[in-house]
């Protein structure tokens, strides 16, 4: 009788002293069940077979993070060497500072209590005495307490995560943003189609984003960024060499630029509704290396991805199904005059651009993508005068507004992982352009790029690049008073981008244009750009 009675006193009293010793944090944040690694006390055998990452200690000097001066050294050298009821991790360190579930700190309390009844029935009594006992029934009286507060604690947090778990996919809406601060100069040449470059003045320009990205259900996204942008690229007498990243007006105001709304539809299958500001990375993979949209990767226009892409913007809609991991295929339609109801404007009567890409990837470290874009008055933003149609409404003889043209395009882009540090990439198009207007006629115009990516070099988180190729050229041309490009101009570029900290990337650059506007007449341009961007 007196030893059933010892055990209710020391059962209780055990209890106490363990949830004193091992839940110093529970007054704070608990991690998640899935976050919890294994429990740090443990003495049951039977428990340590079946849990191979714990080991069992019989000194508390042999835990590395175990201090003489921690506040509950006392206890748990007690715990260890008279009782045997506590258990390490593989790496000799206890943990205790770390939080502790109710399932955990159950399997902690049911082995010691195991440990004490086994000293009991085995009579040790020099190792269990009344001595003990009567400590253990002090402590449990000493912080009745503390442990009621506690276990309130504890159910107070698991019904706030029971709460959050069953709410888990009600609206959420993460704020991020963007600056990317660009000092920029025509660093070489000076004359390009008979007149000479007057913009040979550093300049400094800021794009600034802010994007509110929504989910509904967890699984679908509503993206809504406002922007405003003053910067502007170099104006060399041709769009060669232009900056990806630069603005229509360099003004300054602030406006809503992309708003789409993404969903599933079906477990291989994305759905993207795009009100503004769309662009084929919205529908589909670029198959670069460098397309960091401006922010990061190329500085050029020519350099973020196949030139042919540029002729699909606007709102619209857009399809991509994924067969497998290695095969999808991509639709989608935009229009640049959606929102216009003046004649010959609209959703399906103005300009749009409708794309259909195959992307495939036969392994890891390999992208292929087979793209085809069918345009109307979408002109490339990139290439000779000739090849982006700079011109075409003075040849016609027609308002700017009344020119039409349509386009067919073609696209192979490839990107091939040599190594984790050596990409090997590139692309080729093909626009066939037919004019409306007037006499007719139609032009051919090419471009191809090899590109060379070099990620992490000198530090995780960098890139650097090399950009080697040739910007959009009318090939032929049988448009009255369009004329094929005479000669072959070579776009050259170069940029190392930097990663100073996780918020912060500097991007120097250059870009080397050789015979300008596809004309050995004019002078060789090089275009300097230390680009600046700043993410949160």
């Amino acid at each position: 009788m007196q030893k059933f009675c010892k055990y209710l006193l020391v059962s209780p009293a055990v209890c106490g002293v363990m949830l004193f010793l091992n839940t110093a944090t529970f007054a704070g944040e608990i991690s998640s069940p899935s976050e919890i690694n294994q429990p740090q006390v443990l003495a049951n055998p039977d428990i340590k077979e079946k849990n191979q990452n714990i080991g069992q200690v019989t000194s508390v000097s042999q835990f590395s993070d175990v201090q003489p001066t921690d506040w509950a050294f006392q206890a748990l050298q007690s715990l260890v060497e008279r009782y045997g009821c506590i258990a390490g991790y593989p790496n000799s360190t206890y943990r205790g500072n770390r939080a502790l579930t109710r399932y955990e700190f159950a399997a902690g309390l049911n082995a010691c209590l195991d440990r004490v009844n086994e000293l009991i029935a085995t009579a040790t009594g020099d190792l269990v005495n009344k001595q003990d006992l009567a400590t253990l029934q002090k402590l449990q009286e000493d912080f009745s307490a503390e442990l009621a507060t506690l276990r309130g604690r504890v159910d107070a947090v698991e019904a706030k995560t029971a709460e959050l778990e069953a709410n888990q996919f009600s609206t959420t809406t993460k704020l991020q943003g963007q600056v990317v601060a660009v000092v920029s100069d025509v660093l070489s040449g000076n004359t390009v189609n008979g007149a000479e470059i007057a913009d040979k003045n550093t300049t400094l320009g800021v794009r600034a984003r802010i994007e509110l990205v929504t989910s509904f259900t967890g699984q679908d996204t509503l993206f809504t960024r406002i922007q405003a942008n003053n910067i502007l690229s170099p104006n060399i007498g041709t769009p060669e060499g232009n900056l990806f990243f630069a603005g229509e007006d360099g003004t300054t105001n602030a406006a809503i630029d992309a708003l789409y709304y993404k969903f599933p539809l079906g477990e291989k299958t994305q759905v993207i509704a795009i009100a503004n500001a769309g662009a084929a990375d919205d529908l589909t993979s670029t198959v670069n290396l460098f397309d960091g949209d401006g922010a990061f990767g190329a500085l050029s226009t020519f350099g973020t991805r196949n030139p042919i892409y540029n002729q699909i913007n606007g709102a619209g809609l857009g399809v991509t199904h994924e067969f497998s991991d290695k095969l999808a295929l991509s639709l989608g339609y935009l229009s640049g005059t959606a929102n216009n109801p003046t004649p010959n404007n609209g959703l399906f009567n103005g300009s749009y651009g409708a794309l259909a890409q195959l992307t495939v990837k036969p392994s890891d470290r390999i992208s292929i993508g087979l793209t085809y874009i069918n345009s109307y008055n979408q002109p490339l933003l990139t290439g000779s005068n000739a090849a982006t149609f700079q011109n075409i409404a003075a040849i016609q003889g027609l308002p700017e507004e009344e020119v039409a043209f349509s386009s067919n395009s073609y696209g192979v882009q490839a990107s091939i992982g040599i190594t984790d540090n050596i990409v090997l990439g590139g692309w080729a198009g093909y626009t066939n352009s037919q004019s409306l207007k007037g006499n007719g006629g139609d032009v051919d115009i090419w471009n191809y790029a090899v590109t060379l990516g070099f990620p992490d070099l000198g530090k995780k988180g960098n890139l650097a690049g090399i950009i080697a190729g040739v910007e959009p050229k009318v090939t032929s041309s049988n448009i009255a008073g369009l004329a094929s490009d005479p000669d072959t101009s070579y776009h050259l570029e170069a940029f190392y981008q930097y990663k100073l900290s996780d918020n912060i990337t500097i991007t120097p650059g250059v870009i080397w244009l050789t015979s300008p506007d596809h004309n050995n007449d004019n002078d060789d341009v090089v275009i300097g750009a230390l680009r600046t961007t700043f993410s949160f």
